[in-house]
This record gives structure tokens, sequence and C-alpha cells, in this order.
């Protein structure tokens, strides 16, 4: 099952294994924990089911590497990061070919997100030779009662440990965002991938391995979120916790001690569509931002908020786009592919149900396989169904029709989430007012959401997250400034 050649030392017999001290090892627990297909439903891979005792180990590794870490040059760093970024991209084939089989992403997509990944790492490193290889020099006279007796001079300095913790829909890409920043400013890092993407992650790892970090940098523990999730979140040991994915990260943020988070918890992402829009534009925006990887994206269009005068036209054009969409198995480079899991599709199809019986308008038959929903989008959907609020994480998309933008703004703000939103006019004064007003992270204009490109600020409010993402945030959040003060016993000017 596993990848021969390169990756033969991470499989042993037909599990994988974790990495930990350098080394790929197996389980003291003799368990392991299965990994679903999406598309056969049928079990795909194993991975070791890490024992308590085995992430203590880890954890006390990677704080002891930590210490020589951060003694490594910054230059040195970065160097490793483009080495590690060339590995992965020179491998992204099998890469790829596990995330077709653990998560149903689409081959072509699935190859993409290994090489966005590469770039991701290198331009990480690069920006973080930038970021760190200058400090802030300051003066005592240029605060008020002071003479210039005190230089401070600051610099950012690692935290220590940092837990990351990605998503199913980009096991790839979300773990690097995380990886790299914390690496190349001179922390030490533990993956804790999900179980949906596991394989995918502990590939990207050896490409790490391959490109020669010391033991104990970069770990990477596998097993039941049941067992080892709290252990790991309430770890001592461990100093900062990236997290991406759902509301589960609200329960760490609860449980996590007084040290630095970076959450993104999804989002039900608004898209206004005002009278003066580009309908051609909205419309190929909706099912690209809506439908893309079967909606399972924390940035997708969750939401259309149109203006009633112009409803019927863009719905006609929405659904004429939607009938070209194809609908099958990854392995054949459908835009629609089975969801991540069985449970997956029996919540969205609750959401789906719910607004049939209240009423929606559905503009195709809703029709589903297994974990194969086909593209629906529902028309005249009201506040009291479930889908205008839930997050379906699936191809399924509610139009709500409204009568002015302070109505869409009000719907867009009454949500507790708030990640991304959107904004179809002609009119940019509107633009800009309406994103103001909208309580959300990000406002695209003219656009559906996205995350990225990568360096971009990544951030949600509300229920949607704390602290800020993209390449710069998240080095400048996985550090933390360190001041040094040099007293002089009499003021001294530099003169010019």
């Amino acid at each position: 099952m596993g990848e021969k050649g390169v990756f033969e030392d991470i499989i042993e017999g037909d599990t994988f294994k974790y990495y930990s001290e350098g080394e790929w090892k197996v389980s003291a627990s003799g368990k392991y924990v299965p990994i679903i297909n999406p598309t056969t439903r049928n079990m795909q891979f194993k991975v070791q089911a890490c024992t308590q005792e085995e992430v203590n180990k880890v954890m006390e590794s990677a704080k002891s590497a930590q210490k020589l870490w951060a003694k490594t040059p910054l230059w040195k760093r970065a160097e490793l990061l483009h080495k590690a970024a060339a590995i992965l991209k020179d491998h992204k084939k099998p890469i790829a070919d596990c995330l077709v089989k653990e998560i149903a992403k689409a081959a072509k997509d699935a190859a993409s997100e290994v090489v966005r990944s590469g770039d991701l790492v290198s331009y990480c490193a690069e920006e973080g030779v930038r970021v760190l290889g200058e400090g802030k020099f300051l003066v005592s006279d240029s605060f008020p009662g002071n003479e210039r007796t005190k230089y401070c001079l600051t610099s950012k300095i690692p935290l220590g440990v940092v837990l990351a913790i990605p998503p199913f829909n980009y096991p790839v890409n979300l773990s690097v965002s995380k990886i790299a920043p914390a690496l190349i400013a001179g922390n030490s890092l533990v993956l804790k991938p999900p179980t949906q993407g596991a394989v995918s992650a502990l590939h990207m790892i050896h490409c790490f391995h391959l490109a020669g970090f010391p033991k104990g940098v970069i770990s990477c523990v596998t097993g039941k979120g049941s067992e080892i999730g709290d252990f790991l979140t309430m770890h001592p040991g461990v100093n900062c916790i990236s997290f991406t994915g759902g509301d589960t990260g609200i329960a760490i943020s609860k449980k996590a001690g007084m040290i630095p988070l970076q959450m993104e918890l999804g989002g039900k992402d608004a898209c206004i569509i005002l009278e003066d829009a580009d309908l051609d534009l909205a419309s190929s925006s909706i099912v690209k931002g809506g439908f893309s990887y079967s909606g399972q994206r924390c940035t997708a269009v969750k939401v259309v908020l149109v203006m009633q005068s112009i409803a019927d036209s863009l719905v006609t054009k929405v659904n004429e786009k939607l009938g070209k969409l194809t609908v099958g198995p990854p392995e054949n480079n459908c835009d629609i592919t089975p969801v991540v899991t069985e449970s997956s599709a029996n919540f969205i199809e609750g959401l789906v149900m719910d607004a049939k019986n209240k009423g929606a308008t559905f503009c195709q038959e809703y029709k589903r396989k297994d974990n194969l929903i086909w593209p629906l989008l529902i028309d005249n959907v009201k506040p009291d169904m479930r889908i205008a609020w839930e997050e379906p994480f699936g191809p399924v998309l509610p139009v709500i029709r409204i009568s002015s933008v302070e109505e869409g703004i009000h719907h867009c703000n009454a949500s507790n989430f708030g990640l991304q939103g959107c904004i179809f006019t002609k009119d940019i004064n509107k633009a800009i007012l309406i994103s103001d007003a909208m309580e959300t992270g990000t406002v695209q204009i003219n656009s559906a959401p996205a995350r990225g490109p990568d360096h971009f600020p990544f951030q949600g409010l509300k229920d949607s997250g704390i602290g800020s993402q993209g390449v710069t945030n998240s080095i400048n959040m996985m550090t933390k400034i360190k001041s040094t003060v040099i007293n002089l016993p009499t003021p001294s000017y530099t003169m010019g």
C-alpha cells in the first residue's frame, strides 16, 4: 500500500510509522488507526495509534532539539527549508496519489496542492531571513522626561515547541503553512495530522527528513483523538498551538494553557450580489467558490445573498454552469468528488432535508450515492432553515433573496462565523462601504472567497478563529520579542 523506493522507510507491513527523534517508528501500542477511502468506503491505509508515553518522549525530544536548533544560523535554517521544498516538489506524484485516496481530492488539484506547498516553504524561508534578520534599536530620550541614557535592542526569538494540527481538506498545504514558519523562527515542531490525510502528511514529513533537519526538530504523531488529542493540546511541553479545523478548536482554546494560539475554525462565507453586478462573473465565481473540492473548503461560498430584482437571472446562470460540472471519482479529475466521510454526507443530507421540509426550492433533484453528493443549489432559503446558518462543507449552496443591502449585511453579521465574505458590484464606493460593515476577517470584491496567495493575511473574526495566518504573520506569531537594555552612566548623543 505504501510507495516503494524513497518512501519505503515510512511503512512497515501495511501500517505507516510515526516520526520521532529523526526516525520512523512503530508504536508500542500494537494498534492502528484505519483510514477509509471516501470513494470506495473501504480501508485504504493504516497509521500508528501512538500512546501518551510516546507523545511524552516526542515532546522531550522536541524541547531538547529546539535549544540547539535556535542556535543554528538563520541562513542554514533557510537552506534546509529550500532543500525540503525541492524534495517535496520532486515527489509530488506519490503524495498527490495519497491525497486522491485519502480525501478524494481530484488528481490535478492534489498535485497542485503539493507544488503550492513547496512554493510556500521556499517563500517562508526567504521571508524569514528578512523578518528575523533585523531588530529594533530604541533610545530613551524619545519618551518625555528622559535623557539618552538607555539603548534598547530588540529581536525576535522562538517560542519553543509548536504543536501543529492541520485539517483533512489540505493536509499537506496547511501542514507546511505551520511547519515552515515555526522552523525558520527557530522553534521545533510536533505535527498531529488529521486521520483523513495522515498518510499524505507522513509522506510530506519524510521530505523534511530527507532534507537533513536535525533529530527532534520535527516530529509527527498519529493516533486517535480520543486517546492523545487532549493530551497533546494540554501538554506542558507545548509552547504554541496552530490549529485549523472545526469547532474542536474552541474546545482546545478553552483547555490550552497560557500559550499563543493560532486558530482558523471555519466560516459561513456570504456572497452579496448587488443589482449592478456582472452576473456572468458572479455566477462563475459562485460555482467555483461554492463547489470546488465539493465545497469542502473553509473559504467556500456558503450562502448567496442576492437582490430580489436580479435573483432569477443569477440563479439561471448558476444553474447553467452547475449542469456542466462533472461528478465522479477523484481519479477521473471530476469537479465533484465524494465528501470525506459518511458522517459528513449524512450531516449535509440533514441540512438538505430540513430546507426541503421548510419549503425551499430545489434547483436540481437531490441525488446521493454513498459519500458522493451531486451539486445542488437551494433557492428561496429562509432564516428559519438550518442551511442558512450552518456550514455544510459539501456541494450544496443556499440562496437567500434580499430586498436591501442592509438585509444582506445583517444576515452576514448575524452569523457566529466571520471568516470571509465577498461582494459583487461595479461601484467600488459601495463595495468599500459594505466591506467595512461586514464582520469578517477578509472581504473579496468581485471574486469568491479564497485563502491565498499564501503570503496574504488570513484570519477570522468571532467563532472563525484567533490570530492571523499568512507567511509573515505566522512567523511573527511564532516568535516573541526579547529586549536588551544598555544603561549608560551619562547621557550620550550621536553628533552628526
